[in-house]
């Protein structure tokens, strides 16, 4: 008890010390981390998965009605707590992985897309004498898809203000993209101050896009056939278990204290090696700049 007395005094004088000399606050060892930068990840990750609408609160009822829906199904298969509550946990994760793979789909489409429009601004500014807006605004037009209701709306904040900056700034913050932040800011950046050389400066920004393209294709290639093994191992102990419940007694066996463990067991060992399989195939994402 008296160590223990002790302890707690230190490390109040401790806590004393750190917020009257650094203005530390909170309880822990260092200074609070302000939430204002998971709160920015958290937009830019939802932005990049074209769901910059989709509220937290949204987002976290459709994780429990899966979680419900998907324990509810695992206890009337196995007729056991345990391999409810393994596959509840799974299913928690599955509306995380289904966005990432939204979010992975249209970051790819908008690398390959970012080459050809830098090229087309470069060409509208350069041969064709526009403006850098009204060259931004015409490709943005003539864009992917999924790019169009963001450059949609930096046009109407640029027709109601006249003002680059804020328009570039619409747009970072709906693309929430590195190739979009780097090529904005080159034309606010030509637009404010002027030059001859925003020519070759598109043009080195398309080759170094280019460059991490073909990269990241060739990484993606070499992962084809693991990617495959990664649902394969997915699929089969699904089917088993399936194929389990159907023969003899298997049902009553998955009921005894040892059929739930071994059940719980597998469930969770094919969750992760699914999420480890995962991270390991993950490749590094390029750091969004200029998004203050």
């Amino acid at each position: 008890m008296g160590l223990l007395l002790a302890l707690v005094g230190a490390y109040g004088v401790f806590l004393v010390y750190t917020g009257v000399v650094f203005g530390w606050q909170g309880v822990g060892l260092g200074p609070a981390v302000s939430g204002e930068a998971p709160r920015r990840r958290a937009r830019d990750w939802l932005a990049q998965a074209g769901l910059e609408e989709v509220r937290t609160g949204e987002f976290f009822a459709v994780t429990v009605a899966l979680v419900v829906l998907s324990a509810g199904l695992a206890f009337a298969l196995f007729g056991g707590v345990l391999p409810a509550l393994v596959a509840a946990t799974f299913a928690a994760t599955l509306p995380v992985t289904s966005y990432r793979s939204r979010r992975q789909r249209r970051r790819a489409e908008a690398r390959e897309a970012w080459p050809r429009m830098i090229e087309e601004i470069r060409i509208q500014t350069g041969s064709l004498g526009r403006s850098i807006p009204q060259a931004l605004f015409e490709v943005g037009r003539g864009g992917p898809e999924e790019l169009r209701p963001a450059f949609a709306a930096a046009e109407r904040e640029w027709r109601l203000s006249t003002d680059f900056a804020r328009t570039v700034a619409v747009l970072k913050d709906r693309l929430a993209d590195a190739s979009a932040d780097a090529t904005l800011e080159t034309l606010l950046v030509a637009h404010e101050v002027g030059g001859s050389n925003l020519d070759g400066r598109l043009a080195a920004l398309i080759e170094d896009r280019l460059q991490d393209l073909h990269g990241r294709k060739d990484a993606r290639a070499k992962q084809a056939g693991v990617r495959f093994a990664r649902w394969f191992v997915l699929v089969v102990p699904l089917g088993m278990t399936l194929a389990g419940l159907s023969i003899g007694t298997g049902r009553h066996a998955y009921q005894t204290v040892t059929g739930q463990l071994a059940v719980a067991t597998g469930l969770a060992c094919v969750a992760g090696c699914w999420v480890w399989a995962g991270r390991l195939m993950r490749l590094p994402e390029e750091e969004r700049v200029f998004h203050g």
